[in-house]
């Protein structure tokens, strides 16, 4: 099976190893490009805990004092995992939604209305998941530390792979990417390869963008279960 991975290579070089082990073709077209932002370093000691809703947010993070036990709230299983690795012990992981997420931090006995959260995000988000909170009467200072560019141009590489092997399934993790992804497709004239693909989409409401161009075979996948799907 000819499988098309849209994620940062960081992100998915290990699922891409685990399709490649499995004897199917990998093409791999990042959609985004991640770039830090030039904040001031963030005081551990001034929170009560952090919340991540993306690895990148981790990787980004600029702290002055090195206190690693605050607990950290995470959207999905990767993240979490990838806070861990940064010496994070005290973690905490929601289903991959962010709306999951916010029921998690309402219900944890990790904080009260007196505790201070620090959210980390980039400069794109399609939830104010620091609004949706406040609006619950917690304490939440929104910092956003990293930005993300669409990235809408084709190697000549990746060209002649998608030509050669046309992609059965193709993974999707953020609307930006699917964005991106599509602009990709107009601007190189790839529609008919790619249209008779399955696209594996993150949500639902990556999902609409696709139906909205045209697509029609299209799925709902959560984080991590992208070996289910394929098995399946």
């Amino acid at each position: 099976m000819n499988i098309l991975i849209t994620r940062p290579l960081i992100d998915a070089e290990d699922l891409m190893e685990k399709f490649f082990s499995l004897g199917h073709k990998i093409i791999h077209l990042p959609t985004l490009k991640i770039l830090p932002l030039a904040i001031e370093p963030v005081n551990a000691d001034e929170f009560d805990a952090f919340i991540f809703t993306s690895a990148n947010a981790l990787r980004n993070l600029k702290l002055n004092s090195k206190n690693k036990n605050l607990h950290c709230f995470c959207v999905g299983s990767l993240t979490e995992k990838i806070v861990r690795q940064a010496g994070f012990n005290n973690t905490s992981s929601a289903g991959g939604t962010v709306n999951a997420l916010k029921n998690l931090i309402m219900i944890s006995e990790k904080i009260n209305e007196s505790s201070k959260l620090a959210y980390f995000c980039g400069d794109n988000i399609s939830y104010e998941l620091d609004s949706e909170l406040r609006k619950e009467g917690l304490k939440v200072k929104k910092i956003v530390n990293y930005s993300s560019e669409l990235i809408k141009d084709l190697n000549n590489e990746n060209k002649k792979l998608i030509e050669l092997y046309p992609p059965d399934l193709i993974f999707v993790y953020s609307s930006r990417s699917a964005q991106s992804f599509v602009a990709i497709v107009k601007n190189y004239s790839l529609g008919p390869l790619m249209t008779q693909s399955t696209v594996m989409c993150i949500s639902e409401k990556v999902a609409k963008i696709f139906k909205s161009q045209g697509w029609k075979k299209i799925e709902i996948f959560s984080p991590g279960d992208e070996m289910i799907k394929l098995e399946g």
